[in-house]
């Protein structure tokens, strides 16, 4: 099993945390499998652990959103990679038009409607259709190898090292 995650740890990805909100109830969770399905519909998909804690709140919610994460923003991808009683404890939010938590400073984030979560091994396969974004300039947060990175623009580079 170790093997298999050190040799898909090649594959780098970006990082996001996707939320959802119940009356009297939050749940996220930090994930890296997001991906665009289709531009039309507007098709958006991610894997949730059958085995987490948050998955009974995603379910039910039949909404969810994904927050992009930033360069820097590596403390709220761990935070939300953890279980706690309240993740959103001390973290900068607001409810977007939708009533879906966003988290302040992602690069970007969508407001999607469940529209299938299916089975898939240990993982359940959550498609939403997106039914509100939004987004900014920026650079992304990246995991690749077990560890988080950072990119940066070729001029960036090039000026750091002084050519």
């Amino acid at each position: 099993m170790r093997a298999l995650r050190d040799a898909l740890g090649r594959y780098a990805t970006g990082v996001a945390v996707v939320t959802t909100a119940l009356p009297g109830e939050r749940a996220g969770i930090t994930v890296n499998s997001f991906a665009s399905v289709s531009l039309d519909p507007a098709l958006v998909l991610w894997c949730l652990s059958s085995r987490a804690p948050s998955a009974p709140a995603f379910l039910r919610a039949g909404t969810f959103g994904v927050n992009v994460l930033a360069a820097g923003q590596e403390d709220l991808s761990r935070r939300f990679s953890r279980p706690a009683p309240d993740k959103f404890d001390g973290v900068a939010t607001r409810l977007t038009p939708t009533g879906l938590p966003a988290l302040a400073g992602a690069l970007a984030f969508f407001a999607c409607r469940t529209v299938s979560a299916q089975e898939a091994g240990d993982h359940l396969v959550m498609v939403g259709e997106v039914e509100h974004f939004e987004w900014r300039e920026g650079d992304p947060l990246v995991f690749h190898g077990g560890r988080y990175r950072e990119l940066c623009a070729m001029d960036d580079a090039l000026a750091r090292i002084g050519a």
